[in-house]
């Protein structure tokens, strides 16, 4: 039952009544901690707000601010009354970092069960979850996203539109810089499909001597307008660049202007944006000399989806997954000590059935945010544990492209491993999913492979992979496009060390 249409006063509870939950620690002061009082309020805001003749049916995505309800509350009714009574089965969040630093990163929580409004509790999505957790650039704490309000000012409104019965993938988003934008859009796209709703939690600019911004002393109200409205152009245009250049210009202070960056990327073509609403703080007050404006937005259209088919069967646990990448750390330590590569069975005792599966891998190390090796194998021909440890020491010691890693190397370094399905051939490089498919080109003698975690992780379309993966092979960048290019494709199961 969608609670718009309920009694007022009347709320619902969701599936979570107990578990891991993030206590809302905004109840009662940006928003009512009285239960009925606040379903009250926002469905009486929900049902005054006039959503444009003729929309489409298909809402994917929303923009809502996240200022205290007393402010902003009005207009988000009109994001929330666009999606009001549908059926989603997941809502991903994406709010700014107002508390914390995160430069390049975003922020998903590492493993609470739900967030718990007055309201009730939404469980989290942790499948999705999961799936962001191995990505380089995705950080994993729950007092981050427990504490960030432009999270958590969005879940009463939520509650009210769609009930509890939905679940959130929660992501508070630091500073990004495009390519970073780019590769979290691909990630995000790999768990939004048709059920699926994107919540950008932003703010539009922040006007006055506290927010050290004021480019006009004159007709503020309506400068703000033009400069807000300019903004939202290039979001309804669906031109990222075109949004980071007129912020970059105009010194415009939207505080969500990285999720919205993501979102921009993540849109599909036949996407259309459309503004449902825009006021300012001081629209009633009237004093400009302190000002936040507000803007609910609209997504219509369709997610392209991807089909439940394109993951690769993740056959290891999260126990498997962290025994290997101890068994990878364990031998190369041995190398140190021993001066010799481990025998092929030194870890046989600890090997789980799953482990002994006869499976490819490759290898990788990095530290920080710079490769220091990475070797593997395309063709399985031998278990998995032991093709695990045999990489591991030669991305440690044989990668020709680095010098042998150092033990003072070693305890900086992440461990990453990428176990592979088969490779197959495939009649067109028309038929290679980017973030799905990991990759090998051959030509003229030569070949090359790319895992399929490279692509997203440098933002990059399949043009541009193939581009790159012939570059790598020695070949002219074009001989991709050639007739008697050959390709394979494989499926990865990636996991890597937390640091």
């Amino acid at each position: 039952m969608n609670p718009l249409f309920a009694a007022a006063g009347i709320t619902v509870t969701g599936p979570l009544m107990g578990g891991n939950l993030l206590e809302s620690t905004i109840a009662g002061s940006w928003y009512s901690g009285n239960p009925k009082e606040l379903s009250r309020q926002i469905s009486t805001w929900i049902a005054r707000a006039e959503l444009p003749a003729g929309m489409p049916e298909k809402t994917i995505a929303i923009i809502q601010p996240h200022a205290g309800y007393a402010y902003s509350g009005p207009t988000a009714a009109y994001g929330a009354k666009a999606v009001s009574g549908k059926q989603y089965k997941r809502v991903i969040i994406l709010g700014p970092a107002h508390r914390v630093y995160l430069e390049n990163r975003i922020c998903i929580p590492s493993g609470a069960d739900g967030m718990k409004t007055p309201l009730g509790a939404l469980a989290m999505d942790k499948e999705a979850i999961q799936t962001l957790r191995n990505q380089k650039f995705v950080v994993a704490d729950d007092r981050i996203v427990g504490t960030e309000h432009s999270v958590q000012i969005q879940l009463p409104f939520l509650q009210v539109a769609l009930g509890n019965e939905l679940r959130i993938v929660p992501i508070v988003v630091g500073r990004l810089d495009d390519r970073t934008a780019k590769t979290a859009a691909e990630a995000l796209k790999r768990i939004t499909d048709h059920e699926t709703l994107v919540l950008i939690s932003s703010d539009f600019t922040h006007f006055g001597e506290n927010f050290d911004y004021t480019p006009f002393r004159t007709d503020i109200e309506e400068n703000l307008r033009k400069l807000d409205l300019g903004a939202f152009e290039c979001i309804r245009k669906k031109d990222p660049a075109a949004f980071g250049s007129y912020l970059r210009k105009t010194g415009a202070t939207i505080c969500g202007e990285a999720p919205i960056r993501i979102l921009l990327y993540m849109l599909p073509e036949t996407a259309r944006v459309e503004l449902l609403h825009y006021t300012t703080s001081s629209a009633e007050s009237r004093d400009f000399s302190h000002c936040v404006s507000y803007v609910s937005g609209v997504v219509t259209g369709e997610w392209g989806g991807v089909p439940e088919e394109s993951a690769a069967e993740d056959f290891l646990s999260a126990q498997e997954k962290r025994t290997l990448l101890s068994m990878a750390r364990r031998a190369i330590e041995y190398v140190f000590e021993h001066r010799k590569a481990p025998r092929s069975d030194l870890f046989r005792a600890e090997a789980t059935e799953n482990m002994k599966k006869v499976a490819g891998c490759f290898v990788t190390l990095n530290i920080g945010d710079n490769l220091r090796g990475c070797i593997g194998e395309i063709e399985p021909f031998r278990e998995l544990y032991q093709a695990v440890t045999a990489r591991a020491v030669d991305s440690a010691f044989r990668d020709p492209r680095f010098p042998q890693l150092s033990p003072e190397e070693l305890r900086r370094v992440t461990i990453e491993i990428s176990a592979l399905t088969p490779a197959k051939p495939v009649a067109s490089w028309k038929d290679i999913v980017i973030g799905k498919h990991g990759m090998t080109i051959t030509k003229n003698g030569r070949s090359a492979v790319f895992l399929p975690q490279v692509a997203p992780e440098q933002g990059w379309d399949l043009p541009e992979t193939l581009t790159y993966l012939s570059r790598k092979a020695g070949l002219a960048e074009d001989a991709w496009k050639m007739p008697d290019a050959k390709f394979t494709v494989f499926e990865a199961i990636v996991f890597h060390e937390q640091k």
